[in-house]
């Protein structure tokens, strides 16, 4: 399976030697979502990043969050374990490690409302850890990813 994005950038005029260049750019999605993005501005000062984009940090824990999501989803309906809402505040923690800069932990904070019986807290801590062992992104990357309820 081969999954296409294309990322689009342009100089625009500028200099680019000086580093004064806009780090906005757009990411184009197979599906036909265009998404403005940009390096954040946690990295790359304004005006040279542009804060309303999607940074690729950003991307990167949303990915996560949505992979853990749609796979404790896939697991809790065979289950008859029916969901009206699943929200998570994923915060991603940015630190040297090694003298590199990396995202090392992403902590995934879930309020899911069911319809009907809620499950107990330990059905619902073994789905968490069956999605978490299931989804393709979590097995795909080095950051220690936690559920917190």
């Amino acid at each position: 399976m081969k999954m296409t994005v294309e990322v689009h950038w342009e100089r625009e005029g500028a200099v680019f030697t000086d580093k004064r260049y806009s780090r906005a750019h757009v990411w184009r999605f197979d599906g036909g979502q265009v998404v403005p993005a940009s390096a954040s501005p946690h990295i790359v000062p304004l005006p040279y990043s542009v804060e309303a984009n999607v940074d690729p940090e950003e991307a990167y824990i949303a990915a996560i969050s949505s992979c853990h999501m749609l796979t404790f989803l896939s697991i809790a309906a065979p289950r008859g374990i029916v969901i009206e809402s699943y929200t998570d505040k994923a915060i991603g923690v940015m630190e040297k490690v090694d003298g590199r800069l990396v995202v090392s932990r992403v902590d995934l904070n879930p309020t899911i409302v069911y319809a009907g019986k809620k499950p107990t807290a330990a059905t619902e801590s073994e789905l968490h850890h069956s999605a978490h062992e299931q989804c393709f992104i979590a097995n795909s990357v080095k950051t220690e990813i936690q559920v917190v309820t």
